[in-house]
């Protein structure tokens, strides 16, 4: 499957994170270009910072825990931030927090320091006046975690999401996004990619 758009694409390199600014009624596509690619995606508004992705008040809204097309992505506040208007998947991770340097250190005994997908947002995330330790649990596209419904013991499997897959949200209201090609072997199946987006603005579709 491969996407296809007139918006120019935005490259996340793998195990790296970026920043940018969305317009209330403007669309993000975040696609996993190669296939089984993690992308941490962090929403803040821009009115004001302390007003952030909830994944609490989200899954208690939509009273599931798996997220897809028609779903919205509220903040602490219980403002719709975002909604998803496309999912070529189906299957995305909205409980666990961002891998970090103590995930690195606590879960993975023959891996080398790194500063992990929270570190990224917050270096991406400072020049917007958003402190590291204000970042929340974030909306983790394509992460593919498992639950069972008896036990609650969940378990991190790698992305069902095929090369050139991809989920649509549309912005409502104007926000930073913090996104990331996550830096955990786990969640990647073992391998680093690349994380690509696109950005319609709300103008050009009139």
């Amino acid at each position: 499957m491969m996407f296809e758009s007139n918006e120019p694409v935005g490259i996340i390199p793998p195990r790296s994170g970026a920043a940018f600014e969305l317009e209330a009624g403007d669309e993000l596509t975040v696609i996993d270009p190669e296939g089984g690619q993690v992308a941490d995606l962090l929403a803040v508004s821009r009115e004001d910072i302390r007003e952030m992705l909830s994944s609490g008040r989200t899954l208690d809204y939509a009273e599931r825990i798996y997220l897809t097309t028609h779903d919205k992505l509220y903040s602490n506040r219980s403002n719709v931030m975002l909604e998803i208007v496309e999912d070529t998947v189906g299957r995305h991770d909205f409980l666990l927090t961002p891998c970090s340097e103590a995930t690195f250190r606590l879960c993975y005994d023959n891996e080398p320091p790194h500063p992990g997908c929270h570190g990224n947002l917050a270096a991406a995330l400072r020049p917007y006046g958003i402190e590291e330790d204000a970042i929340p649990v974030a909306f983790n596209c394509f992460m593919n975690v498992p639950v069972d419904g008896q036990t609650g013991k969940f378990r991190v499997l790698p992305p069902l999401s095929k090369a050139g897959d991809r989920i649509v949200f549309k912005a409502r209201m104007d926000l930073v996004i913090g996104l990331t090609a996550c830096s955990a072997p786990a969640s990647n199946g073992g391998s680093f990619k690349p994380i690509h987006y696109s950005v319609r603005r709300a103008e050009d579709s009139q």
